[in-house]
């Protein structure tokens, strides 16, 4: 029997039979991994609570023929409770982890930059540090980026001219001047520019500053750019509830 262990993020679950499931995990070492938690859904299992959505956990797998199978689960971070009680954190948290499942598509390749940022982002939902918007907006942009597909908000994103622009295009990567702006291009508020480049920078005194309009169109673009570049449809992001209210700080920051 081959074991491994490694740190994980439960991306999703299904059930299988009538007491297992599978599990979709992001994990540091070994990217994401499919597995089997058997008997997890049975009151009496040791772990099954550790393996639902959102959990940040320390698992141990055997190596299967086509999926492997947890032995063991410890808790990391108990991200799942405070997350699926509050539905705005879980709209955004949803869309995350749809998100993250998207971008590192091949089994067993090693991820850590998604994965180390995810978690992050996950911390700061379930400590309500920022408003779930901003930070779902932020993890968005900083997961594209790492995935090659950075945005620019302040110089053109086709001949690099050095803005502020006025204008902002998807297919083109973000603001264009006014010689590279093609038709339907978007012209966003300045103060939208300025969150959409702290969201990607990790400012968060300027995003938690921001006005809620800006907050609106920031998020709207954000989704474009999202879908655009994923070549498909988020799911999740339909259901994102966007309620910007100011959280108390009792959090970390993504």
């Amino acid at each position: 029997m081959v074991l491994y262990r490694d740190e994980a993020i439960v991306l999703r679950a299904q059930k299988l039979g009538e007491a297992d499931r599978i599990v979709t995990l992001l994990t540091r070492e070994n990217g994401k991994v499919r597995a089997v938690g058997k008997g997890v859904r049975r009151t009496s299992s040791r772990f099954g609570a550790r393996l639902e959505p959102f959990m940040f956990v320390d698992v141990q797998l055997h190596v299967g023929r086509s999926l492997d199978v947890v032995t063991q689960a410890e808790t990391v971070g108990a991200y799942a409770r405070p997350i699926c009680e509050d539905y705005g954190l879980y709209t955004a948290g949803a869309a995350m982890l749809e998100t993250a499942e998207r971008l590192v598509e091949a089994e067993k390749e090693p991820a850590v930059q998604q994965f180390w940022l995810l978690a992050g982002a996950l911390r700061s939902l379930a400590g309500h540090a920022h408003a779930p918007g901003l930070v779902l907006d932020s993890y968005l942009l900083r997961a594209l980026a790492v995935a090659g597909w950075a945005p620019s908000f302040t110089d053109c994103s086709r001949c690099g001219e050095p803005g502020p622009h006025r204008s902002f295009a998807v297919a083109l990567g973000g603001a264009v001047c006014g010689r590279c702006r093609p038709p339907g291009s978007t012209s966003p508020a300045p103060e939208t520019f300025s969150l959409l480049a702290a969201l990607l920078a990790g400012e968060w005194d300027v995003a938690d500053a921001s006005d809620v309009r800006h907050r609106k169109e920031a998020s709207g673009l954000v989704a474009a750019y999202s879908q655009y570049h994923l070549e498909r449809t988020l799911r999740s992001l339909r259901m994102v509830e966007r309620d910007e209210a100011a959280p108390s700080r009792t959090g970390g920051e993504a």
